[in-house]
């Protein structure tokens, strides 16, 4: 506590907030007397035991505790109290009464404890310094004058209430930030929230309309690319006539730059294989890799069956995306024959070039069947099924007799189709000009395999 102006204040610390927000308050704005008391009993103690240590008290600090007891004690003196003034001043609560008494006995104790004023030599031996200062009270008179003024109760006023109440008002409102600069951190949060929402839904909608977009442009690009292999084929047919292919195999597809949009469909798609053989004439006019003569897609594997040879790598057959390698050599830009053969029991395939077994090996996609319901493309290798090409991976060059069957062919039959001494026709996938249509530039010929072989 401390003296100001002729009251007393404490050092009162506020609930809720920092010891830095503690403010001096008048003993009138304590509401709790019970406040005051614990805080006086508080400094009792350890004016009397100082502060507190641990372990037990020396006797010598006990004795010296129980002789400043005594000596504070001053019932000797006799103060005079002025006649009626207990009965003109209302009655006081016991306990009340008690603690001002308390009180203004402990402020005599400070106040006689206080140096006697001594006089000033260059004032003339005058204490107060000068007429116009008022000179000081020595500390007995003061003593007495606290001790014989008017006990008064306290009385609840109106300003002590509003300034609890202001007080309070923050506390209570402020639980979580009660400063304001937690405030303004929290407004900020908040608005980075609401930021982060709105850029969020408008991820989301420009992701929607781009989807759009892009099934728009993709849908377009197929009807341009359905519509330049239309008028293509009516500017061929104007140009040489009409294409009487007689028999319907004896065509050719044609696909004369390396691009991801010039490819062949066969309409028709292919069931359930436990084996398979599939064979095909081809013609790569590629520098490095011949790319991607055929791949078959199905839902649920892009990579289902795909016959591939991009960049320095080898030729590879695929099937379930497992990889076997192929020793073939078809770099020369002239026709081959080219076989390869395959079976679920233990993963056995073998590979053919012109009639000639080049390649055997087993472990390919052992006991695995191959799912039906797929598309087979011609010339680009599929990422989804039906699309997303890429032009690294594309077949330049001409394809031809493209057939499957469900079982692995014998050599001999191999070698029988290789030298046009048989007619075989495959019994799930026959090349036929009304199965086979093309896109995006890719065209068809007419092709006699003996013949071209011949030439080459």
């Amino acid at each position: 506590p401390r003296v100001l102006q002729g009251r007393i204040e404490y050092l009162v610390k506020w609930k809720g907030w920092a010891i830095k927000y503690s403010t001096w308050e008048p003993e009138e704005n304590i509401l709790d007397s019970r406040l005051i008391a614990a805080f006086e009993q508080k400094e009792r103690e350890r004016e009397l035991y100082g502060p507190k240590k641990r372990g037990p008290k020396p006797k010598t600090f006990l004795l010296k505790a129980r002789a400043q007891a005594e000596a504070l004690h001053i019932g000797d003196v006799h103060f005079s109290v002025k006649p009626g003034s207990s009965t003109s001043s209302p009655k006081l609560h016991s306990s009340a009464a008690v603690h001002r008494l308390k009180k203004d006995i402990r402020r005599c104790h400070r106040m006689s404890r206080r140096p006697l004023p001594r006089p000033d030599p260059q004032n003339g031996g005058s204490v107060g310094g000068g007429a116009g200062i008022r000179p000081p009270v020595s500390p007995f008179s003061e003593t007495v004058r606290i001790i014989n003024r008017k006990v008064k109760p306290r009385e609840p006023k109106r300003s002590r209430i509003i300034l609890n109440l202001k007080r309070e008002r923050p506390a209570r409102g402020n639980l979580y930030s009660p400063t304001a600069p937690a405030l303004a951190r929290d407004a900020l949060h908040t608005k980075m929230e609401q930021l982060e929402e709105q850029l969020l839904s408008k991820i989301l909608t420009l992701q929607k309309e781009r989807q759009a977009a892009s099934t728009d442009r993709s849908q377009q690009q197929h009807n341009i690319e359905k519509e330049l292999s239309s008028l293509q084929n009516r500017v061929t047919e104007l140009e040489h006539g009409p294409l009487g292919y007689s028999p319907p195999d004896a065509f050719k597809v044609t696909i004369p730059v390396q691009n991801n949009y010039m490819y062949a469909r066969v309409k028709k798609s292919l069931p359930e294989l436990y084996a398979f053989t599939i064979c095909m004439w081809l013609k790569s006019k590629a520098l490095a890799g011949i790319g991607t003569p055929f791949s078959y897609s199905v839902p649920s594997q892009a990579n289902e069956i795909v016959l591939l040879e991009w960049g320095s790598n080898p030729l590879e057959l695929l099937i379930n995306d497992k990889v076997a390698q192929l020793p073939l050599s078809l770099k020369d830009k002239a026709w081959h024959h080219v076989c390869v053969a395959w079976t679920t029991r233990d993963g056995k395939w073998s590979a053919y070039q012109d009639g000639e077994q080049r390649g055997a090996g087993e472990n390919l996609a052992s006991w695995h069947s191959i799912r039906p319901q797929g598309v087979i493309i011609l010339g680009q290798e599929q990422d989804t099924l039906g699309g997303r090409f890429d032009a690294t991976q594309a077949f330049v060059g001409e394809l031809a007799q493209f057939g499957v069957w469900d079982h692995m062919l014998a050599p001999a039959e191999i070698l029988a189709l290789a030298n046009c001494t048989s007619h075989l026709q495959g019994n799930v996938i026959q090349w036929d000009d009304q199965a086979v249509e093309v896109f995006g530039g890719a065209s068809k010929a007419g092709f006699a395999a003996c013949e071209e072989g011949r030439k080459a």
